[in-house]
């Protein structure tokens, strides 16, 4: 290469080297695959149809009929076979159309476009690397030289090195996304191939029991080793392709901020650099273990857990349950409020409820370092807890923010409370053994005492085993909420998918509000 420095990991230059014989195969592949066709590429399907050979052996063959006549068994043949031609022909044309638009026209997509813009990326990242390197070398001749007019340039040289470095990282990290993200489709473009053998199968139908017979088997190979992308897939399929019972961005976001995120000031609310969010976001996509850069950027890190969280289907908490999550934070006794939130954690499906039991246990040690990180339950409620629970409804993300963000936040911020009695088995974060113990030294239970039944779980002697009980729970004060009777009070402004909407609840003389301050 021309650059001096390499500035790209090892993971993305193997990529970068499998994208360029991704180009050369479907360039070559694409080239044949035309010269297979009997159609003339990018005409309108009737005289694409006008101009096959099965069109003219089927005029031919239906003319020579009708001049042998009803009466000859060959001329009632010919017109019947040039009937069936005709279909065939028919069946041709649309096979053809559909190879044009569903996988040559993507090929070259691929092969013309998409490919060769990273790889003007690349180059241009090359040339930013020898400008940087170029700079550093004349600062660093300057330093060394005993000439006063070189020294009195070292500061401006000295500008223009970080100048040309903050270049150079800026260019790497969008080569990096869009290497990541071409990765991450890999399966995409395998599908292609398998498209084209479905498009056979349909049109060779005598041939169908031979093609159907591979078609299952290479799907089968594909779908073996192709993990789709985790943002945005629903939270059961992600599991079960990869797996895991953790979901990857959600173990891999906690174990990094675990390392070095738990003292950072405003973590959550803080938002990341557009261009590192969106490079660890196509990471975790790609299923990358290459993610030391990301330690020292906790923003992007907790950027990229709530963007998980967001881009769901379904929210964590589930739209089956929103109802009962709603009613259970509505109760006006704080007991049985704890109660009627225990009981609806308790009926969640057994997936979400594992991911959710992992995440609540994490931002309850979370807030065991507000003092540090001034992340209080309160505050955390109301900036992750939009991401968690949200209304199966129409309209915009920030518009349902505002509709459920109040009873989110009476929701979430005593799960965080009092997240031991909620789920009081120990967690271990590093639940896959994917990644490094955090030197995070562990936190002790806040309430080692606390009574470890839940409603419904022993029959009691003066009541029915399902039916929650309140005498349970009066010997510990401390587990109501902050606010009797009408939940927590917010006045916050939520970020939702780039929208902005500012939620506001006045708070009663005797119940204080969170400390949470909004982020301009």
């Amino acid at each position: 290469r021309a650059e001096k420095t390499e500035v790209l990991s090892d993971d993305l230059l193997q990529i970068e080297r499998r994208m360029e014989l991704v180009r050369l195969v479907s360039h070559n592949t694409h080239k044949r695959l035309v010269s297979c066709l009997q159609g003339q590429l990018g005409t309108d399907t009737e005289k694409r149809h006008r101009k096959l050979p099965l069109t003219t052996l089927s005029q031919t063959m239906q003319e020579s009929g009708g001049l042998l006549g009803e009466e000859s068994l060959i001329g009632r043949m010919m017109d019947a076979c040039g009937e069936a031609e005709s279909r065939l022909a028919s069946e041709l044309m649309q096979y053809e159309v559909q190879i044009e638009r569903d996988i040559l026209d993507p090929l070259n997509q691929l092969a013309e476009i998409e490919i060769p813009n990273i790889l003007k990326l690349r180059k241009q990242l090359a040339k930013l690397v020898l400008d940087y390197d170029s700079a550093k070398t004349r600062w660093y001749q300057a330093t060394k030289s005993n000439n006063q007019a070189m020294a009195a340039r070292v500061d401006s040289l000295k500008d223009e090195m970080d100048e040309a470095l903050n270049k150079v990282e800026i260019c790497k990290d969008q080569l990096s996304a869009d290497l990541y993200n071409f990765a991450s489709k890999d399966g995409d473009y395998a599908h292609y191939y398998v498209m084209l053998l479905e498009a056979q199968a349909d049109y060779h139908r005598r041939s169908l029991a031979a093609l159907e017979a591979a078609i299952p088997t290479i799907q089968i190979q594909q779908d073996s080793w192709t993990e789709k992308p985790a943002f945005g897939t629903a939270l059961e399929e992600h599991l079960k392709r990869s797996n895991r019972e953790i979901a990857l961005p959600i173990e891999a976001c906690v174990m990094m901020l675990l390392e070095t995120g738990m003292k950072e000031e405003g973590l959550f609310r803080i938002a990341a650099g557009a261009s590192k969010l969106k490079k660890l976001k196509a990471a975790l996509d790609c299923s990358t273990s290459q993610l030391e850069e990301f330690y020292s950027d906790p923003h992007a890190v907790a950027g990229a857990l709530k963007s998980y969280l967001r881009e769901l289907p379904e929210p964590l908490m589930t739209f089956g349950l929103y109802d009962e999550w709603t009613q259970a934070s509505n109760v006006p006794d704080p007991d049985k409020r704890l109660q009627a939130l225990w009981v609806t954690c308790d009926s969640m499906p057994k997936t979400h409820k594992a991911n959710l039991r992992y995440l609540v246990k994490f931002l309850a040690k979370l807030a065991q370092d507000s003092d540090a990180n001034k992340m209080t339950p309160s505050n955390i409620a109301i900036v992750l807890g939009p991401n968690l629970l949200w209304a199966k409804t129409e309209g915009t993300l920030a518009e349902m923010a505002a509709a459920t963000s109040v009873h989110v936040v009476a929701i979430i911020e005593p799960i965080i409370q009092h997240a031991d009695w909620f789920f009081p088995e120990e967690v271990d974060f590093n639940v896959s053994g994917m990644f490094s113990m955090p030197t995070h030294p562990a936190t002790p239970d806040s309430e080692p005492s606390l009574d470890r039944k839940r409603p419904g779980s022993q029959a009691g002697q003066d009541g029915d085993s399902l039916t929650p009980r309140k005498d349970r729970y009066l010997s510990r004060p401390n587990l109501s909420l902050w606010q009797e009777s009408r939940g927590p009070v917010v006045s916050a402004l939520y970020v939702v998918a780039d929208e902005s909407v500012t939620v506001t609840e006045t708070p009663t003389e005797d119940c204080p509000s969170p400390d949470f301050k909004a982020a301009p």
